[in-house]
């Protein structure tokens, strides 16, 4: 998969991104010359750990007959530290629906384990550059 990003009216900063037949669009705040009109890159980082324990969430009651009706997360950052090497992201979940505690805890548990909770916390990203 190839994700394209490209500024949509040149010399502006929004960014329209292209992923498969999905778009989206990209901005910078307006203290860094955008126009604060979408999502920076940080944001979209932080909104693919939300987005993915969501819907590992909901993948996973579903594949068990878990009555999960509405899955809630929200991701708070601390990037007063990241200079430093240290991004936190603090993790709110809520779960609605006929759920036992049972339940509820067995969606903690595997939200935990989401795809991009383990690529953030225990995977080297290797990035190669090259110019077109």
């Amino acid at each position: 998969m190839t994700i394209r990003s490209t500024n949509e009216s040149p010399p502006q900063f929004r960014q329209v991104v292209s992923v498969d037949a999905h778009t989206l669009h990209a901005d910078v705040s307006s203290a860094l010359g955008g126009a604060d009109s979408a999502p920076g890159p940080h944001d979209l980082f932080d909104a693919s750990l939300a987005t993915c324990k969501a819907l590992t969430a909901c993948v996973y009651a579903k594949s068990r007959g878990i009555a999960l009706e509405r899955v809630t997360v929200e991701v708070e950052r601390d990037d007063t530290q990241e200079r430093q090497g240290t991004y936190v992201l603090s993790v709110k979940l809520a779960f609605e629906g006929a759920l036992s505690d049972a339940d509820k805890h067995k969606l903690h548990e595997t939200v935990l384990r989401c795809p991009i909770h383990k690529l953030m916390t225990t995977s080297t990203v290797d990035i190669r550059q090259s110019l077109a």
